[in-house]
């Protein structure tokens, strides 16, 4: 029997709690799901328009990318192809639309932002978007930092992917001969909303649906990714994960004592999430956890989590400032 993109939806929708048990699993399973879905777009592509033009890669990036999607993520996916010209162009993007549509038949909402390659800034020629690297890293505008903060995050799903390798080590190169570049990332992600107050007590929503739940993403999952990556970049790390990048970046002592609490706080942060899974309905849920539901000693947990991962912001401002780690 033919695989649809509705076939494998009804595949996911049984599978999936099979897999919420941890993160590895979950995230194994999503790839193996996004995989599927580019296939059958590929399939259909070659039978209306015949076979790719060149070489190819479909990346993800954000959550995906990194390899910490929850149940319910939205899409964030690019392509990138060896060959130059208007057909390559137009068989690519259309594929690109093709599997933007598959990933949302299949469960997986349209990026808000577009961040699809289904959007020709994210479906490009290895050349031009190695263009575009350049341009994003010369242009002092803020849109421009937050596309190549989303590009770092960038992992190979399907093809060659050399092609996400060299255009990360493009990003490297520039990084070693601009130090302003660094600055220029953490300038980006400066402001970070105040999650615990001076009385110990956690902020959460004030109103609407979820009112007295803290919003996992913002105030706790982005302290972490942000400074992590940013540290990645520094480093010339090209791992897509935090906790690879946290494992890539111990192998200097330094960062093994400085990077230990922060990871362990990470890893119970991908935890709480997971544990939070059972009340997920809708994709806003999987961004909050509801307070009022803990024991006082996950509160206590939630509470350092929270603590270390501004810590851990100041930690890697302070680097990027002075432009050492010791």
């Amino acid at each position: 029997m033919r695989e649809t993109y509705e076939s494998i939806r009804e595949w996911k929708d049984d599978e999936i709690k099979k897999h919420t048990s941890d993160t590895h699993s979950l995230n194994q399973f999503h790839d193996k799901v996004m995989r599927a879905v580019f296939n059958v777009s590929l399939q259909k592509m070659k039978e209306e328009k015949g076979n790719p033009p060149s070489a190819y890669t479909w990346f993800v990036m954000g959550s995906a990318g990194r390899f910490e999607q929850g149940v319910i993520s939205d899409q964030d996916h690019g392509m990138v192809y060896e060959e130059e010209g208007m057909d390559a162009d137009n068989y690519f993007l259309a594929l690109g639309k093709e599997v933007s549509l598959g990933l949302h038949v299949t469960g997986y909402p349209y990026c808000e932002g577009k961040v699809m390659s289904s959007n020709p800034i994210w479906c490009k020629s290895l050349k031009a978007f190695e263009k575009q690297l350049f341009n994003w890293m010369d242009e002092v505008s803020f849109e421009s930092m937050r596309y190549l903060q989303i590009f770092v995050d960038a992992r190979a799903l399907a093809g060659e992917e050399e092609f996400i390798t060299h255009l990360k080590s493009v990003i490297d190169d520039c990084r070693k001969k601009s130090p302003k570049l660094l600055k220029r990332f953490m300038d980006n992600i400066m402001h970070i909303k105040p999650s615990v107050g001076p009385l110990g007590q956690i902020f959460t929503e004030s109103n609407g649906p979820y009112q007295g739940s803290l919003h996992l993403k913002q105030a706790a999952f982005l302290p972490y990714v942000n400074a992590i990556r940013i540290l990645a970049v520094k480093e010339g790390v090209l791992a897509a994960s935090t906790l690879d990048r946290i494992q890539e970046l111990s192998k200097d002592a330094f960062y093994k004592k400085e990077l230990s609490e922060y990871k362990e706080s990470f890893t119970h942060l991908l935890q709480y999430r997971m544990s939070n899974l059972k009340r997920i309905e809708e994709y806003d849920d999987v961004h909050y956890l509801p307070i009022q539901k803990l024991s006082r000693e996950e509160k206590k947990e939630i509470k350092t989590i929270l603590k270390n991962g501004k810590k851990l912001h100041h930690f890697v401002q302070g680097i990027i400032e002075k432009g050492v780690h010791k």
